[in-house]
C-alpha cells in the first residue's frame, strides 16, 4: 500500500479557508489585467474557489495514493515517488522539478515513461522512474545547514545509488532541476548514463567577445528577459526571508506569487487556469501552504548566489536538450550548449513552455525515450 504522506488536520484546512475569506485585497491600479503583475480579478476568482468550492481532501487522497517512499540521507528526509517499469530490466530514470513546481507536476510524465504501452509507445522504451521532492519542496525536509552535509545533487545520487540500489541511471531536469542534474552528471559520470535537460548552465569562462552571431542573439535575448522578468529571482537570491514571511502568512499572496509564473512562463495564451485547470493550480498552492515550503523553496536561489552550490564546469555525460519556445529567456544555440556539455541531441520543440511535463507530456516523453534508446 502507498505510504500516507499527507494528513492535514481539519483545523489547518479551516484556518486556510478563514484566511482566504479574510483576504485584505491590494488597492487596484489603473492598468490592464496582468500588466503590472497578477490580475486581481482572476486572483479573486481563484481565491473564492479555494475558500469554498475546492476539495482539498480529494486531492490529498490522490497524493496519498501515489507510490511514495522516504529515505533518511545524512539527516535529510527525502520524499520520492517510484514508478516501476512495465518490463523487467528497464533503465532507471530520475526526474527533477524546477520552481515554482513540485513532484506533482511530473506524475503524468512518469506514468508515460514507466508504462509507455498505455500511451501509444513501445514497452521496450519503459523506465523505472523516480521522482524525488527536492529538499525544501513539498514533502522533503530542507537540508539542515547551508554549508554542511551533502549538497542536493549528492543527495540525488545517494537516493538513486545507495538507497534504491541503481548502479547506473539516467537523469532529466528542468529549471533548478536541470542545474542539479547537471551537477549530478558532472560529479558522478560513472553512474549517470545520460542527461536530458530543458535548460543548461552557461559556460563558466565564456568570452562574449568571441561569441558567434547566434550566441550573441541568445545573450541579447537573455538580457532582455532578465530586465523584464527576473525581479522574482533577484529577491529570492538576496532577501528571500523578507518575501517568505508575507507568502507564509497570506495564502492569497502565495497564490499570486506562483500564479503569475504559470501564466508568464507557459504556452497558455494568457489563461493559466484554462491551460492547467483551477484544481491543479490550487493543489500546487495548497501543497506549498500546508507544508510551509514556499520559504524553503527559495533556498536554492540564495545558495547559488552565495556560492554554496558549485558551478557546472564541464559535463562529459551524453546530454540532450529539448527547448520549449515559451520557457524562460532565450533559446541557447547548439554551439553554446556544446561549450559546457557533451551534446548528443538538440531538439527545438514546436510548442510548450517552462512547465513542459504538464503542458506537453507527449512531446517530452517521446524526446526522452528517443534520446535514451541508444544509451540503455
Amino acid at each position: 500500500m502507498p505510504e500516507q504522506v499527507l494528513q492535514v488536520p481539519d483545523a489547518d484546512v479551516a484556518d486556510l479557508r478563514a484566511r482566504l475569506r479574510a483576504t485584505r485585497w491590494a488597492t487596484p491600479w489603473p492598468v490592464d489585467a496582468w500588466e503590472a503583475g497578477t490580475d486581481g480579478v482572476e486572483l479573486r476568482r481563484l481565491v473564492a474557489h479555494w475558500a469554498s468550492g475546492y476539495d482539498w481532501r480529494a486531492h490529498e487522497a490522490a497524493i496519498n495514493a501515489l507510490p511514495s517512499g522516504f529515505a533518511d540521507i545524512d539527516g535529510t528526509a527525502v520524499h520520492y515517488l517510484r514508478f516501476d517499469a512495465e518490463r523487467a530490466g528497464a533503465l532507471p530514470l530520475v526526474l527533477v522539478n524546477g520552481w515554482p513546481s513540485s513532484f506533482l507536476e511530473l506524475v503524468g510524465l512518469a506514468e508515460r515513461l514507466s508504462t509507455p504501452s498505455r500511451h501509444g509507445g513501445r514497452p521496450e522504451d519503459a523506465f523505472t522512474v523516480v521522482v524525488p521532492s527536492l529538499p525544501g519542496f513539498g514533502l522533503s525536509a530542507q537540508r539542515p545547514g547551508l554549508d554542511t552535509g551533502p549538497l542536493v545533487h549528492d543527495l540525488l545520487h545517494r537516493l538513486m545509488h545507495d538507497v534504491l540500489g541503481f548502479a547506473r541511471y539516467g537523469a532529466h531536469g528542468s529549471d533548478l532541476g536541470a542545474g542539479e542534474c547537471s551537477l549530478l552528471a558532472q560529479a558522478h559520470p560513472e553512474a549517470v548514463v545520460g542527461l536530458h535537460l530543458l535548460s543548461v548552465a552557461d559556460p563558466p569562462d565564456a568570452d562574449p567577445g568571441g561569441a558567434t552571431d547566434a550566441e550573441r542573439a541568445y545573450l541579447d535575448a537573455e538580457r532582455a528577459w532578465f530586465d523584464a522578468e527576473r525581479g522574482y529571482s533577484h529577491q529570492q537570491q538576496t532577501r528571500p526571508l523578507t518575501l517568505a514571511q508575507g507568502l507564509s502568512d497570506s495564502p492569497a499572496g502565495l497564490l499570486a506569487w506562483i500564479l503569475e509564473k504559470y501564466r508568464a512562463w507557459s504556452d497558455c495564451a494568457g489563461d493559466p487556469a484554462g491551460r492547467f485547470g483551477d484544481d491543479f493550480l490550487l493543489t500546487q498552492a495548497s501543497l506549498y501552504w500546508f507544508t510551509g515550503s514556499i520559504s524553503t523553496s527559495f533556498r536554492p536561489y540564495y545558495e547559488r548566489a552565495r556560492g554554496v552550490t558549485p558551478r557546472v564546469e564541464r559535463v562529459e555525460v551524453p546530454t540532450a536538450i529539448a527547448l520549449f519556445p515559451h520557457d524562460l529567456g532565450g533559446r541557447p544555440p547548439r554551439s553554446w550548449v556544446e561549450r559546457t556539455y557533451r551534446l548528443a541531441r538538440y531538439t527545438p520543440m514546436p510548442r510548450g513552455g517552462h512547465f513542459a511535463a504538464l503542458e506537453e507530456p507527449g512531446l517530452l516523453a517521446a524526446d526522452i525515450s528517443a534520446f535514451f534508446r541508444d544509451l540503455r
